[in-house]
């Protein structure tokens, strides 16, 4: 069952935020804070009807208005001229004397609209599942393609170790063939020398007269 929503506010920078959540720690969720912006005392719950009202129209939408202004929360808003720093604001120290304002005269409280709260809180929860659906879709990509690249690099370091090994089977081939060729080249050297030498001498023979031939 969808828990009821309530109204938080806080100040960051030159803004003040506002949310509808069910809960502080989903309220601080929705701001992005990494700290509890309720135990340090710079976030509190609202029952501000204005404020209870335009967060309650847009459940888990952080809204916005310049710090320390009393202009309606929007979803968009310009910060205001001066800075202000809602935290040092909030600071202990002696403050000076104001006059006191007169209390504003309580807005007579309508019935809860159970119907309303229970599509506030539906939607805050839906968008809160979206969000969450989301993030684990993102988080499957990451993983997806990370997979894919792993099995890419893969790939390409088998078809190196493949290329390279017939490269090397290639370069042998080649070697034996070299070795074989510069074997048959020094026995063709060989042959070649002595039959040279062979005809180099009949040359000679041929050439001296046949009463001063050796017998």
């Amino acid at each position: 069952m969808a828990r009821k929503l309530k109204a938080f506010t806080t100040s960051a920078g030159f803004f003040d935020l506002a949310v509808s959540a069910p809960s502080m720690k989903a309220a601080l969720e929705a701001w992005g804070a990494g700290a509890n912006l309720f135990h340090q005392g710079f976030a509190q719950q609202t029952e501000d009807p204005a404020i209870v009202k335009a967060t309650m129209a847009r459940p888990g939408l952080v809204l916005r208005r310049p710090v320390g202004t009393d202009q309606p929360f929007q979803e968009e808003a310009e910060a205001s001229e001066a800075p202000f720093d809602a935290r040092a604001a909030k600071t202990p120290g002696p403050a000076p004397r104001t006059p006191a304002r007169p209390q504003r005269k309580p807005v007579a409280e309508q019935p809860p609209n159970r119907k309303e709260e229970r599509a506030a809180a539906l939607a805050f929860e839906r968008q809160r599942e979206r969000r969450e659906r989301q993030e684990r879709q993102e988080a499957a990509a990451r993983r997806r393609e990370a997979a894919r690249r792993e099995r890419a690099l893969a790939a390409a370091t088998m078809a190196l170790e493949k290329a390279e090994a017939r490269h090397a089977a290639l370069v042998a081939e080649i070697e034996k063939e070299r070795a074989a060729l510069d074997s048959k080249a020094d026995r063709e050297t060989g042959r070649w020398r002595r039959e040279r030498e062979k005809l180099e001498e009949a040359l000679r023979q041929a050439g001296v007269p046949r009463h001063l031939r050796a017998v």
